[in-house]
């Protein structure tokens, strides 16, 4: 059944009786009606669960790296954890953009508009995806040289991010492709594609590394055929999904007007994503002149953090869908509530994943380190700075996620950058400078939180003040 693009429904009833009529089977979520605490957390479990697995599967390269290479290929896959971000963030924030422009126009059940985005948001991802493929395997060796790579590990470095930056296009085509299905309610299929690539992911490292003795290019050629088979599974999924939903090649084109809107609110994620990772990249540079065990300590304490922060990153994404959802529909009375309900569970998260991590900070690291006991100091002193705020990072996330879902980002980014980016620069600048060590570094971190999300909450009351007084309130 073909749906006219104008059609909108505001009152609740009508609008879920639409959509049931209109085939949205794609949501196991209803986002715009009841209760708010169940359906955030039955739509935030599998982000979560995907987000670490995920991980767990990136664990594994440097599990496999550590144990059969040993930790100068190690220091040589972390050292290049932060360069790596500053270029695929670029890509997730686009995705974020094709995220909430596909909630708006499913939660005001304007389904030709829906596809149009679909085709619009596959395009981008395949043209994204080969530019910073380009980009990635052209600036990658100057980088590393600039972050003062220590010299015994900066070849192994160079080969792994050539063969990395490989698998970016299949990367941009899922991290699109899952944008839209969980925009569209569904977060199961992309969790389902995870781990079918994550299992073969593992055991191409064993078979790579362990087996065939091919170290860093090992791991990086597992990731990216592993990255090449989600992003398969999800096109697969897309191409067979309802008549008025389904992604077909034909149509798959730049819509000018769908582009503008997505750019509207991904490019300013793109950009506050770029310049965290940009000053990532000036902390790792500063983790680097502490020479190659503080590297590969740090850089395992990053990866057990990092299970926390994608934890954490579920309900940010939670909070943008819902928002976007609600305000597509006209449900402006929804938004606190969202919030309030993403703001209580990421704190409590966070809380008890990072102080966890840390008191079993030992034995985790272990696992990345074993026998490694001076690396594995330099671990805990990361965690235990970073690891046990980080609930403020989740917190942060989540303010800015709803700006985002109300179709605000370029202040998001703005205060971002001033409150987080600059703010550490400046910190390593001078605090560090003067009282050069590890821990006065780390401090940079949750210092930067308070500030930034403090001010993302007085922009939150702003932004949806401005809002309702163009829309008026439903």
């Amino acid at each position: 059944m073909q749906v006219k693009t104008t059609q909108k429904n505001t009152s609740g009833s009508e609008s879920h009786a639409a959509a049931k009529q209109s085939g949205k089977k794609q949501q196991t979520v209803d986002m715009t009606h009841g209760p708010l605490t169940g359906k955030i957390l039955l739509f935030t479990l599998p982000i979560m669960l995907s987000s670490i697995l995920q991980l767990l599967f990136n664990a594994a390269d440097i599990i496999v790296v550590g144990r059969f290479a040993g930790s100068n290929s190690l220091a040589a896959v972390g050292s290049n954890g932060a360069l790596i971000n500053l270029i695929v963030n670029l890509l997730i924030g686009l995705s974020v953009g094709c995220a909430v422009a596909v909630a708006f126009y499913y939660g005001a059940n304007e389904m030709g508009q829906v596809k149009e985005t679909i085709h619009t948001s596959i395009a981008i991802s395949l043209i994204g995806g080969v530019i910073c493929l380009a980009a990635g395997i052209l600036l990658s060796p100057v980088m590393l040289r600039m972050m003062g790579t220590p010299e015994n590990i900066i070849g192994k470095a160079e080969l792994y991010l050539r063969i990395y930056f490989i698998g970016l296009p299949a990367m941009s085509i899922y991290n699109f492709g899952s944008a839209i299905l969980r925009s569209l309610g569904d977060t199961k299929h992309p969790l389902y594609y995870l781990i079918a690539a994550g299992i073969i992911n593992i055991i191409l490292n064993v078979v790579f590394v362990a087996g065939f003795q091919m170290d860093v290019a090992g791991v990086a050629a597992a990731t990216v055929i592993s990255e090449t088979v989600s992003a398969a599974l999800t096109l697969r999924f897309l191409m067979r999904m309802e008549e008025e939903l389904r992604l077909e090649w034909k149509k798959v084109r730049i819509s000018k007007p769908k582009l503008i809107r997505i750019a509207r609110v991904g490019i300013p994620s793109g950009i506050q994503s770029a310049v965290f990772s940009l000053s990532n990249v000036l902390i790792q540079s500063s983790i680097n002149s502490f020479g190659e065990l503080a590297v590969a300590g740090n850089s395992a304490a990053a990866n057990i953090e990092g299970f926390i922060y994608v934890a954490m990153n579920s309900f940010y994404q939670s909070a943008q869908t819902f928002t976007s959802q609600n305000v597509g529909a006209r449900k402006y009375d929804r938004i606190n509530k969202v919030l309030l309900n993403c703001l209580v569970m990421v704190a409590i998260t966070g809380l008890v994943l990072g102080n966890g991590a840390y008191f079993f900070g030992e034995q985790l690291l272990g696992i990345y380190l074993p026998g490694n006991e001076a690396a594995i100091a330099y671990g805990i002193a990361r965690m235990g700075v970073i690891a046990v705020t980080y609930c403020l990072c989740g917190m942060m996330d989540v303010l800015s996620g709803s700006l985002r879902g109300m179709g605000e980002s370029v202040l998001p980014m703005v205060v971002s950058m001033i409150g987080s980016c600059l703010l550490r620069v400046i910190w390593i600048c001078t605090v560090f400078a003067h009282f050069y060590s590890l821990r006065v570094l780390y401090y940079s971190y949750p210092i930067s939180w308070i500030l930034t999300e403090s001010v993302h909450l007085i922009c939150y009351f702003y932004v949806k003040r401005r809002l309702i007084q163009r829309h008026g309130m439903a």
